[in-house]
């Protein structure tokens, strides 16, 4: 299994950070992953909620109304 550590630092100025723990083997290379914070206070909305929104609000909530919009689409080709 791989040794992990989970630490939590500062961003210094210039966007450095600095990593100091006695179990980092001196010497050798290792691999660092940066996690940024979350974003805090952006809503995440449904697919659903962003056609609702869209020009035409083209949100069907079943097959059937699918169906029905398509065969008026084609009609109206038609005409």
């Amino acid at each position: 299994m791989q040794a992990a550590l989970h630490i939590t630092t500062e961003v210094k100025q210039g966007g450095k950070i600095e990593i100091t723990d006695t179990q980092l083997p001196v010497g050798q290379s290792v691999e660092v992953i940066v996690l940024l914070p979350s974003a805090t206070g952006v809503a995440r909305r449904s697919i659903v909620e962003i056609l609702a929104e869209a020009p035409g609000h083209l949100a069907f909530q079943t097959a059937e109304e699918i169906d029905q919009y398509l065969r008026e689409e084609r009609d109206s080709w038609d005409r």
